[in-house]
């Protein structure tokens, strides 16, 4: 039977991390929303050239198109054992399109792992990044310091902080996020798929956790 989860997390919790992680324990195709757009638009398929238009007049992409997008990448065989989701859904309403999709694929979402972090966390984590100009080693003031302030170890080019990276734009990142995807755990909540797991602990510990979450949900 096809296993399909639905990672969620906001950014700084680590999830695209423990997507690859769990999606090769599995032997899951790890789909990223993100990754889809832009194989999408590069490809310039008949979705990427729609969500184009959108995007050129500053407008966000239709739920339709989205689903379309994702409905098209499941449907490959190599999606055929299921799924890891990521970035998919972020709505309620986009989630309900999920359900009725998967069933059409005589499938269901089997859990849904929430990567819990509380916010002052994610600003520490997101907002301590810094990023090589030349080749885009990252280091972390805190985390993963470079040997010399703001010099990259690995090519001697100056380190920058980008602008999603920048203290304000990182609690607005959290805010959005917060704001957009609160009624989606509640959603899964109530749907009984949501498992909960602590993503201030070590990596490895998060993996452990979200592992132990699945094994029990499958």
């Amino acid at each position: 039977m096809a296993v399909y989860i639905v990672l969620l997390g906001p950014p700084g919790a680590g999830k695209g991390t423990q997507a690859q992680l769990i999606a090769q324990k599995y032997g899951l195709m790890h789909v990223s929303s993100g990754d889809l757009f832009r194989e999408n638009l590069k490809n310039e398929t008949e979705l990427g050239k729609l969500a184009q238009t959108f995007m050129q007049r500053g407008e966000l992409v239709p739920d339709d198109v989205t689903i379309a997008m994702v409905r098209e990448r499941l449907g490959r065989p190599d999606c055929q054992k299921g799924a890891l989701l990521d970035g998919f859904p972020r709505t309620p309403t986009q989630a309900q399109a999920l359900a009725q999709m998967l069933q059409e694929f005589n499938a269901a979402v089997s859990v849904v792992p929430y990567i819990a972090v509380p916010e002052e966390v994610l600003v520490e984590r997101l907002s301590g990044r810094w990023t090589c100009r030349k080749n885009g080693h990252v280091f972390h003031e805190k985390y993963n310091p470079p040997t010399a302030v703001g010099v990259c170890d690995y090519d001697g080019s100056e380190l920058y902080q980008r602008d999603d990276d920048l203290p304000a734009t990182v609690k607005n990142r959290i805010k959005v996020y917060q704001e957009q995807t609160a009624p989606l755990i509640q959603y899964y909540r109530e749907n009984g798929l949501l498992v909960e797991v602590d993503g201030t602990k070590p990596i490895d510990q998060v993996t452990n956790a979200l592992l132990q979450a699945i094994e029990k949900a499958a």
